[in-house]
Formats: structure tokens, C-alpha cells, sequence
């Protein structure tokens, strides 16, 4: 069981994901979290290990000892606490109320958004809902910088969204994204971005035991190999998207006293939007409290945008995205959607405001 009652926000103001890029690259910022070093560094290399939170990563320092080496703490991702919302505020630098890329799956005129896929229903969405529409701020401060991901990113709708405007670099392989940050930051780049998945997909399908510790080994190696490799006097900041927690076939339901009150749902497992039938907003907020007050956080959506979880400023079109009702697991559960298809199994999941899935890791060191 997870051990807490309150919903942990995201810290928007101060030790959030959302200041890394004003601080790194824009210059904007110095928070008081980023070691100096690194902030006063001319080069810096800014690693996303998605699905790498703090806590997962605290218990296993035995696995990643370069991690442990490195110094720095721990801060809030945003919410819901998953990739598409995070990721979107890692490059823009602002909370998923202005970016509007709220989650996993968000509604649009047609049905549902996938936005990792960029597809509904009806397939491939990227000429029906324009990227840069559904996601029009600046990324990197409209800086360019390179951006070190999987080749086969570079054409997707979420690329566009939210790394619009970066200069991609693109790797097949662990040692491909070495290769290029090394190549970037040798060739005289002040600021080099790089994404590696494979701690997330690993976690979702087999889970928190020994083949997650295996990824977080190579991750931290991988990190070792940059810091042998990279040039004298280049920071190197990592940091993630999210934590996980173990969820497994702890699936719920929604009961008929919900469902029937339903137009449809959004979101993720973990923090679900569950959308009204016509004039039924009050009534599903109420069964929705009713049948999952013990194991969930039940929020309307005005209640979400006043505790400022999506952050200080949500836009029209943000508001537009949302459902009526926000659950959001406290335990370590999901929410079934019939309309949400997934290949495999997920046995770790994020989403919600629990700390195993809002911390993540802060670190940083000068090599």
C-alpha cells in the first residue's frame, strides 16, 4: 500500500521540471536545486531518462553508482505525471495548462488523441489536428538547440508538438546516443538535449524487480561512458519525466452508477478525465466520489484548475481538453477505459500525484 494521503503538487514555483530548460539553456533562471558547476558551465548536456523517478532511483543506488555520485535531489514533475504532458514542459518550460498537451489521451473534435501516437480512432491524426495547433508554444526558448533521440522519432506528431523547432539527431541504438552527444558538445554546441525511453518501457512491461534494475544499470553506465568521453569542463544534468508505481492487474472497473453518467473518458489509467453526459456533471462527480473515495482523489475539473495541479494558467483550449470529473489513484490501481487499446499488459504505471510518480531525480556534475 502506498503510505500518504495527500496528493503531492507540482512545485510550478521553484524545484519543478518546468525550470530546467529556462535555467540550462535560456539562462533565465538559478535555482538554488541545479549545482552551480553546472550552471556556470559553457556546455551542458541535459539527459531525460523517461520514467526514471526519485524514488525508484534512491532505493537502487547500489545499481546506479555514477547516479549516486552525482550531486542534486529530488523534484516535481507536473501533472498528470506522464510523458506527453512532462516531456511538453521539459522543452516549452511551462506547465501543461498553457502547452495544453494534457496527457496520455485528449479529446479533440473527432473522439480521442493519442498524442504519443498522434492518431484516433480513424488513424494517423497529423493532417487532421495540426501539431503545432494543438501544441503552439516556442520549445527551447525558439533557440534550436540539437535534440538526441530515437530515428525513428523524427517525424511523429509528438515530436512536432514538442520539439518543434529543434535541430533532431537521431540514434538507433544506447551507444548512438553517446555518439551524438559527444559529437554535438565536441563540435562546440552549447546545449545538447537527449532522450533515452528505455527505463519506462522496461518498467511498464515487466515492472519494478530485476529486469528494471538491469535498465537502470545500462542507463548509468551509458551516463558513465558520456562522462569519459565527453569534453573536459561539460556539465551533464539528468533528469526524468516521471516515476512508476506497481499496478499490475490491479485494474478497476468503473461501476454501472459512473458508466451511465458517461459521454466518454480521457486520460490515463491512473489519472482519469471522465466526461458527463449533458447536464450529468454534478450527478458523476458525486457517484464518482462515492465508488472510489477510498482508493482515488475525485476532483471537477474547476477543483483541478484551483489547486493549480495543471498549473497558474490554463487556456481556453487547455480547458477544452478536459473532462468533468479528474480520478487520480492514491493506491496502487488504474481505471479501465474499453476505448483505450494496448498491446501488452502495463505493470508500471504513472500518471497521478502520488510522490513515487511526481518526484524525480534533479542531478548534476561538471566532467
Amino acid at each position: 500500500m502506498i503510505e500518504h494521503v495527500a496528493p503531492l503538487a507540482p512545485d510550478y514555483r521553484n524545484a519543478c521540471v518546468t525550470h530546467l530548460v529556462p535555467a540550462l539553456l535560456e539562462g533565465m533562471e538559478k535555482p538554488d536545486w541545479v549545482p552551480a558547476a553546472v550552471l556556470e558551465s559553457d556546455r551542458v548536456v541535459l539527459v531525460v531518462l523517461d520514467g526514471l523517478g526519485w524514488n525508484q532511483l534512491e532505493t537502487r543506488n547500489g545499481v546506479a553508482p555514477t547516479l549516486a555520485a552525482m550531486e542534486g535531489g529530488s523534484i516535481t514533475t507536473v501533472a498528470p505525471s506522464t510523458t506527453a504532458a512532462a516531456l511538453t514542459s521539459i522543452s516549452t518550460g511551462r506547465p501543461p495548462g498553457e502547452h495544453g498537451l494534457l496527457g496520455y489521451r485528449v479529446p479533440v473534435s473527432d473522439g480521442v488523441l493519442n498524442t504519443l501516437r498522434w492518431n484516433t480512432a480513424d488513424g494517423d491524426a497529423r493532417t487532421r489536428h495540426n501539431p503545432a495547433s494543438i501544441q503552439p508554444l516556442d520549445c527551447f526558448g525558439a533557440q534550436r538547440p540539437p535534440v538526441v533521440t530515437w530515428s525513428a522519432f523524427a517525424d511523429s506528431g509528438f515530436t512536432r508538438a514538442h520539439l518543434a523547432g529543434a535541430r533532431l539527431a537521431g540514434y538507433s541504438d544506447r551507444a548512438g546516443l553517446v555518439d551524438n552527444v559527444v559529437d554535438l558538445i565536441s563540435a562546440s554546441e552549447p546545449f545538447v538535449y537527449a532522450y533515452w525511453d528505455g527505463i519506462d518501457h522496461t518498467a511498464h512491461e515487466f515492472g519494478l524487480a530485476d529486469r528494471y534494475d538491469e535498465e537502470l544499470a545500462e542507463c548509468d553506465t551509458m551516463i558513465a561512458d558520456l562522462f569519459d568521453r565527453l569534453p573536459s569542463g561539460t556539465a551533464v544534468m539528468v533528469t526524468a519525466d516521471h516515476g512508476q508505481v506497481h499496478v499490475g492487474d490491479s485494474m478497476i472497473d468503473l461501476p454501472a452508477e459512473v458508466t451511465t453518467l458517461l459521454a466518454g473518458q480521457s486520460g490515463e489509467a491512473r489519472f482519469r478525465w471522465l466526461h458527463a453526459r449533458p447536464g450529468a456533471a454534478a450527478e458523476l462527480l458525486v457517484a464518482a466520489r462515492e465508488a472510489f473515495n477510498d482508493v482515488a482523489w475525485v476532483r471537477s475539473s474547476n477543483e483541478v484548475i484551483d489547486a493549480g495541479w495543471l498549473g497558474p494558467v490554463v487556456t481556453d483550449a487547455a480547458r477544452g481538453r478536459l473532462g468533468d470529473v479528474a480520478v487520480l489513484a492514491r493506491e496502487g490501481i488504474g481505471f479501465v477505459d474499453p476505448a483505450e487499446v494496448i498491446p501488452i499488459q502495463l505493470i508500471g504505471r504513472h500518471g497521478s500525484l502520488t510522490p513515487e510518480e511526481m518526484l524525480v531525480p534533479a542531478l548534476g556534475a561538471v566532467v
